[in-house]
């Protein structure tokens, strides 16, 4: 995992990259002839708010080898642990809170959510800000700058490596696109954007809200019987 991590990434060392994988608890990997191609480490992690009750789910390191980027399997097996994930909590509200280092990462936000945040077409309800704010500091501490929605890491923990970290002349006018580099100018120096997004089938889009709730109906089944 850590080869195929600093193939794409500077900034950190296997040390620290072992480290931060006793931080999750689940690691979705995807193979290929027996070789590591991709993978997500994960966690869950109560959101404490007055007056609610939830749960998030932390995308933490996330790589998938260039040669299979287009791939959905990932994204299909992250779905599936969205679903069974809630299907374990049906009382508690359950959100997707990520960092992103690379507008890839954030433009996957609107390819799997109707709504998310920040976006770059809406502000950010208070309420929403506030789940943000709790979740990254309570994972983060000081490294959570709030005013800027950024983490920065002291000393850096990775960053994305040339030619990856390049944006190209077409791309920059996507609004998606557009926004990431505006909020986060950092991120070539690995700065972190906090993002949040509701994991429920109401605003998951097609194949990912498909994916989620026949994880969740199958796990509930199976919890019956």
């Amino acid at each position: 995992m850590f080869r195929l991590y600093e193939h794409y990434y500077g900034g950190a060392d296997a040390a620290m990259f072992r480290a931060d994988l006793t931080q999750k608890s689940h690691v979705i990997l995807l193979s290929d002839d027996g070789t590591i191609r991709g993978f997500s480490a994960l966690a869950t992690q109560p959101l404490e708010l007055p007056g609610e009750r939830a749960l998030a789910i932390f995308s933490g390191d996330t790589i998938i080898d260039q040669a299979y980027w287009g791939e959905q399997a990932l994204a299909r097996a992250f779905c599936r642990f969205a679903g069974d994930t809630q299907a374990r909590h049906p009382d508690a509200a359950l959100y997707w809170f990520l960092i992103s280092k690379g507008y890839r990462t954030y433009r996957y936000l609107d390819a799997f959510a109707r709504r998310y945040y920040p976006h770059p077409l809406e502000p950010t309800p208070p309420q929403m800000r506030r789940r943000m704010d709790a979740l990254a500091r309570a994972r983060f501490g000081e490294a959570y700058l709030s005013e800027l929605g950024i983490v920065r890491f002291v000393p850096v923990r990775g960053y994305l490596r040339a030619p990856w970290n390049g944006v190209r002349t077409g791309l920059r006018e996507r609004p998606e696109v557009r926004y990431f580099l505006e909020r986060n100018p950092g991120y070539v120096d690995g700065d972190e954007l906090v993002c949040i997004a509701e994991l429920s089938a109401r605003n998951l889009r097609s194949i990912a809200g498909r994916e989620f709730t026949e994880a969740y109906a199958n796990a509930r089944l199976a919890a019956q019987s």
